[in-house]
């Protein structure tokens, strides 16, 4: 699995580009806030059809055009795949497979996986609950299909039920259809849970032995599962999960329609990280906190490579600045196989590059 090539028209501040990639390491060099992270966020745009950094595609178009472009040369499942995003300020986007034009992002699903390194995921672990299910949404996504399909229904049905208890008050007769929405909720939440469960458990297979490693055999990770307290077995089918979602539905019922909100669900979901027994968020040190995040990210390249036969590329976006030698050099001595784009402010230390390729941007532009 890799990006053979990447053109770029509007995008960010790149008003015109085309690259060609080595199916091992890129190297991005150049100096702060000339379009590194640009170029690493358009690598990866294709494998969730959208971009970690943006809220909409409108903000990924050039300042002075009303449209833009992504086109990629994608090698994947043993065959070459061009994609294409053409973005416009509307907010309609229109994506292309092989000139086909595509209903919706999940077509694009087990194409193009990527596993991103950024500095504010250092922070994986000290941050809140949604920090942590957006990296279990993210990497499932990328996996599951069916996942992708029903986190984007759940968001939706969520935002109108929250509208509901907001004005039920002024407008009594929305309650009418809460029920309708609550057991939809209870359904996609259900198999949102269910494959949450299973990632989690897949995590406990690689993370800990990682961090072990990392930590020089002086660290054991724990990884637990924090969801809907009425669900006994969180890996059950979402058949099984339904009544118990629906129960917790009708018990909060009352409590929901008096503070307007959604006071439980998947969308409170979490999962605590110990190290030897202690809560790593609460009192793991700097360096303790890092290290298990970085543990998390390898797990997941593993997660993804053991489910499809194909490593995922690899974006490591400034990330190794920001951590000692030590570190530095596990990362790099972890990465076997697969495709890797690094991104750097100095290119000192490329002299030991024996294979790849470097790259100079400068002004959003190829040096």
């Amino acid at each position: 699995m890799r990006v053979d090539a990447l053109q770029l028209e509007g995008f960010r501040n790149y008003e015109g580009l085309y690259a060609e990639f080595h199916p091992g390491i890129n190297v991005i060099f150049g100096e702060n806030a000339q379009g590194k992270t640009n170029l690493l966020e358009a690598v990866g745009y294709f494998s969730g059809a959208k971009s970690p950094r943006a809220r909409s595609d409108r903000e990924l178009i050039s300042f002075d055009r009303e449209t833009g472009s992504i086109k990629a040369k994608v090698w994947s499942q043993e065959r070459e795949f061009l994609l294409e995003s053409r973005l416009n300020r509307t907010g309609r986007r229109q994506m292309t497979k092989n000139g086909v034009k595509l209903k919706n992002a999940a077509e694009l699903s087990g194409i193009l996986n990527t596993v991103l390194f950024s500095p504010e995921d250092l922070y994986l672990i000290r941050e809140g609950a949604a920090v942590r299910r957006r990296f279990l949404d993210t990497s499932i996504s990328q996996l599951r299909p069916r996942y992708a399909r029903a986190l984007s229904e759940y968001h939706r049905l969520y935002e109108h039920k929250l509208r509901i208890l907001k004005d039920w008050k002024e407008k009594p007769d929305l309650l009418e259809t809460l029920e309708d929405f609550n057991l939809r909720l209870a359904q996609t939440g259900a198999i949102l849970i269910h494959y949450r469960a299973h990632y989690i458990r897949k995590l406990r297979e690689y993370a800990p032995d990682i961090h072990w490693r990392f930590s020089g055999g002086r660290e054991r990770m724990e990884l637990s599962y924090q969801t809907v307290k009425e669900i006994p077995d969180p890996e059950a089918s979402p058949a099984e999960l339904l009544p118990c979602l629906l129960a917790q539905q009708a018990r909060l019922r009352a409590a929901e329609l008096e503070a307007h909100a959604c006071l439980a669900g998947a969308h409170k979901d979490d999962f605590l990280v110990t190290l030897n027994g202690i809560s790593t968020k609460t009192y793991g040190s700097q360096g303790q906190t890092r290290t298990a995040a970085l543990s998390l990210k390898l797990a997941e390249r593993e997660i993804s490579f053991h489910d499809s036969g194909e490593y995922p590329v690899l974006l490591l976006d400034d990330v190794l600045s920001e951590l000692d030698p030590r570190r530095q050099e596990f990362v790099l001595n972890c990465i076997q196989g697969g495709q890797v784009f690094i991104t750097c402010c100095e290119d000192e230390r490329l002299q030991s590059l024996k294979e790849g390729k470097v790259f100079h941007i400068q002004a959003g532009k190829m040096i």
